[in-house]
């Protein structure tokens, strides 16, 4: 955390569409920004380091400047990258060489001079000969002499290492020569796999997950106590999945917003589909994953939590992360108790894989119930990462199988000899037993809700497999 916060930021900015998030990608080394010909795909500030050619720094991608009026979404996008273009050491100012300089180029260049901030301005599209116009265009910016680029195809990039390190400074820079040909392209592997083996010391992983408007991006930003996403009552507004480092209570979390989930077959729009698939890829990669429901709709419809939600749920447990469902807006509902009944009962009958499944009520907006929220976080966390002593788990066997008996199959008591824990994240354990393909669903349901119970897994997804064979440990004769 540290280490992080002694870099330089530097934030890329400019109109809509001039390929932002196409540098972003380029620089961070995967593709972690969204990155669509649709203009104003980017809504909030995205985050990561970055490294060129051996220069450290933090990099921030912004919303496209565009047009505002007081009360419309770009307004509350607009002060979104100006707050970033405040907190930034270094600027980089993006025109389309293609397109030319345009009137929102000029207006927005001189709104960014206006906060003193140190800018490069950058050219980019120069590929081939059609961009020279437009990067003579771009002196007209005022900010110097402007760097040609083509982030798309990796062009330019010694002379932006260049111009950073005598705005910046040397002190993160590596003492060889940058070289173009210095591969930039695709997708650089972070040292994490889906389920976070190897990595135990790294920060818990959470992410926030929901349906369109349920409150997801009013939690993030009431956690982090700052305005970090834009908010509203238009639902949707959030498209790209957004990390920020923070702790609480002493434990480094890395939090995660993410786009609203609708049913797969009302997506029809190809942003909300990439939109989609990197809410995906944050459960994928999630430790613990925060399922917030609107409470309202359980109240005025007083069907329990609805179809779509539960899917979502089951997802979270295929994928093998810890779960909490928070029932938002609590503050609004006016028979909580009814409501919180039909929530327990559609759980239970829905989501009975993930029984005892932690259900928190909050009101976002306000900050109620956000430290029982970030309680069950933690407790969930450590119950993923448990572990549970052999000899304690095959004392704990022997007392089940004597409480309720495995099956007769064909004749003869199925045998289950011994029992261990594999992995955590999630907890995986292997049973050897002497007729594995004998064994009833039943059975195995009995003996995972008594670990969920006797070893506190409430919350966390539950791997039982079944091998044929002897105690691995007992001698053969």
């Amino acid at each position: 955390m540290a280490a992080r916060a002694s870099l330089p930021t530097v934030a890329i900015v400019g109109r809509p569409n001039v390929g932002k998030s196409t540098l972003f990608n380029r620089l961070v080394g995967r593709r972690m920004a969204l990155v669509h010909d649709q203009p104003g795909v980017t809504r909030d500030r995205k985050e990561a380091d970055a490294t060129l050619f051996g220069f450290d720094f933090r990099l921030v991608d912004t919303a496209g400047l565009d047009e505002t009026n007081e009360e419309g979404i770009e307004a509350r996008m607009l002060a979104q990258t100006m707050r970033a273009v405040g907190q930034a050491d270094l600027v980089l100012f993006l025109m389309d060489a293609r397109a030319g300089l345009t009137p929102l180029d000029t207006h927005f260049a001189e709104l960014v001079r206006k906060t003193g901030v140190r800018v490069i301005a950058i050219a980019n599209k120069c590929e081939g000969g059609a961009g020279l116009p437009g990067l003579h265009d771009a002196y007209g910016l005022g900010f110097g002499d402007p760097i040609p680029l083509s982030a798309e195809h990796g062009q330019g990039f010694s002379d932006l290492h260049e111009a950073m390190v005598a705005v910046l400074g040397a002190s993160g820079a590596a003492e060889e020569e940058p070289d173009d040909d210095e591969s930039l392209d695709g997708e650089s592997p972070d040292g994490e796999s889906p389920d976070g083996e190897g990595a135990p010391d790294r920060p818990l992983s959470l992410a926030i997950v929901g349906r369109p408007n349920a409150g997801k991006s009013t939690l993030f930003n009431k956690l982090l106590a700052e305005e970090r996403v834009i908010t509203g009552p238009e639902p949707g507004l959030t498209r790209d999945s957004i990390a920020i480092d923070w702790s609480w209570g002493g434990r480094e979390i890395k939090l995660i917003d993410t786009a609203g989930l609708r049913r797969r077959a009302k997506i029809d729009d190809a942003v909300e589909k990439l939109s989609a698939g990197d809410t995906f890829q944050a459960i994928q990669y999630a430790d613990v994953v925060v399922l917030m429901v609107d409470a309202r709709t359980v109240q005025d419809f007083g069907a329990g939590i609805e179809k779509q939600d539960l899917t979502i749920a089951r997802q979270v447990e295929d994928e093998g992360r810890g779960l909490i469902i928070v029932a938002n807006k609590w503050d609004v509902v006016t028979d909580p108790a009814k409501t919180r009944r039909a929530m327990t009962d559609s759980l239970d009958t829905s989501l009975s894989q993930l029984r005892g499944v932690p259900l928190v009520c909050t009101s976002a907006l306000r900050g109620e119930g956000l430290d029982r929220l970030m309680t069950e976080v933690l407790r969930v966390d450590a119950a993923w990462n448990s572990r549970i002593g052999t000899g304690k788990l095959n004392q704990w066997l022997e007392r089940m199988q004597a409480e309720h008996q495995p099956p007769l199959a064909g004749g003869r008591r199925i045998k289950i000899r011994y029992m261990t824990q594999a992995k955590a994240r999630p907890p995986t354990f292997a049973m050897f037993i002497n007729k594995p393909a004998d064994l009833p669903d039943s059975y195995l349901r009995y003996l995972t809700n008594g670990l969920r119970r006797d070893f506190g897994f409430d919350g966390v997804p539950i791997r039982l497999y079944l091998r044929k064979g002897r105690n691995p440990y007992v001698n053969k004769r």
